[in-house]
């Protein structure tokens, strides 16, 4: 959806999964050096954490195509309008294909920790298929539009293109935590720069707009993106150096 919501609902979807990503794997790895006996460490506690994350993963992904299709100025199903003659609504069916990758990505999760019949690393190949078509999408999503939109896009597509490499590789280094953590602060990053998108492009609660022919304001949110990369670290480094203790 272009608009304020729009941009506030996946960046909601992913800032959840990244900070519970800060949570999992650093408790993960800390009990695994330590050799305790928590519950995440063993083989059924991590199986059911991962089964019960696949099913929150394809219920957020159902809940935004919804609302892609049905909030009162969206497609409705409807992807060609014949009277107009031209397609209907495309940045929500774009916004829908999205979600549609990230589902089958929960899905997958369900499939691979609740039977034997499907490999192990398939979660992690549906997943990095899901964030790459995700980048694929938004790379075309802003073609002809101001300057300042098309930026603020293409700061976006680092994030997204940088997570769908690193959770390729996992594919090979399964359990590697600095590939984990690496991919959890570009999900954190993600999250909060969707949420910035939105304020920038449709700034909420009356206030004003942003000039977007202004140099400085590219210049602003470039320097503001770095922060967003910081403040992901920062909770990575808060969260490890709680549960390490």
């Amino acid at each position: 959806m272009g608009n304020f919501k729009g941009h506030a609902l996946p960046g909601s979807f992913f800032l959840l999964f990244g900070l519970w990503w800060s949570v999992k794997f650093p408790l993960r790895y800390v009990c695994r050096k330590k050799k305790n006996a928590c519950y995440i460490a063993t083989g059924v506690g991590y199986r059911r954490l991962e089964i019960t994350e696949g099913i929150v993963k394809a219920a957020f992904a159902l809940i935004g195509m919804v609302a892609e299709q049905f909030v009162p100025d969206g497609p409705h199903l409807k992807l060609y309008n014949y009277e107009e003659q031209q397609w209907d609504h495309l940045m929500n069916w774009q916004h829908a294909t999205m979600y549609l990758f990230y589902g089958i990505s929960g899905v997958m999760d369900i499939l691979v920790h609740t039977t034997s019949a499907v490999p192990v690393a398939m979660d992690r190949l549906l997943l990095s298929v899901a964030v790459f078509v995700e980048g694929f999408l938004f790379y075309y999503h802003v073609h002809g539009r101001v300057m300042l939109d098309v930026h603020v896009h293409q700061l976006l597509l680092v994030a997204i293109f940088g997570a769908a490499v690193c959770i390729f590789l996992e594919i090979f280094f399964r359990g590697n935590i600095a590939l984990e953590l690496l991919r959890t602060s570009l999900c954190i990053l993600q999250g909060s720069w969707f949420w910035q998108i939105g304020f920038v492009l449709y700034p909420p609660n009356g206030r004003p707009e942003w000039n977007q022919m202004d140099h400085n304001n590219m210049m602003f949110l470039t320097m503001c993106y770095c922060w967003h990369f910081a403040f992901a670290l920062l909770i990575l480094a808060i969260n490890y150096m709680i549960i390490s203790w």
